[in-house]
């Protein structure tokens, strides 16, 4: 969905903003990931939430720090418009052992936020993480 490689995705350009200790991406979403004509349909933003937060895990780290979602709770504030530019942001809350707990949030152009999630992150089985070394060169935080 957010990969760079993706051709059917967002694209998004995930960098890291050690200042602030967030994982972040600027991007315009296209009218054909709306719910409504001219806003964004509630579950691309919950994606972008939750590949925001996912994100947060490799800020200190490699692609072996990479953790999936085990919960994600959304909050929707506000409509967010479709092609308007958005800022998604995320950063690390808590980390302990296997768990981590991360918030994102949906950003309109004026701070406003729009969506806000927490998430609980968990390391994957190494059974399940080993089959993805083919997709590390995607997941690049900048």
């Amino acid at each position: 969905m957010c990969g760079r490689e993706n051709p059917f995705g967002l694209a998004a350009r995930w960098e890291s903003d050690p200042a602030t200790g967030e994982v972040r991406a600027t991007l315009e979403i296209p009218e054909h990931f709306n719910g409504f004509p001219g806003t964004v349909h509630g579950g691309i933003l919950s994606a972008l939430l939750d590949e925001a937060a996912v994100r947060t895990a490799l800020l200190d780290g490699g692609f072996d720090d990479l953790m999936v979602t085990a919960k994600l709770e959304v909050a929707f504030r506000r409509p967010t418009p479709t092609g308007t530019p958005v800022v998604v942001a995320a950063r690390l809350i808590r980390r302990a052992g296997s768990r981590a707990q991360a918030e994102a949030e949906v950003r309109l152009q004026d701070g406003t936020v729009a969506a806000r999630a927490e998430v609980l992150l968990a390391r994957p089985p190494p059974e399940i993480s080993a089959a993805w070394g083919a997709e590390r060169k995607h997941w690049r935080v900048d």
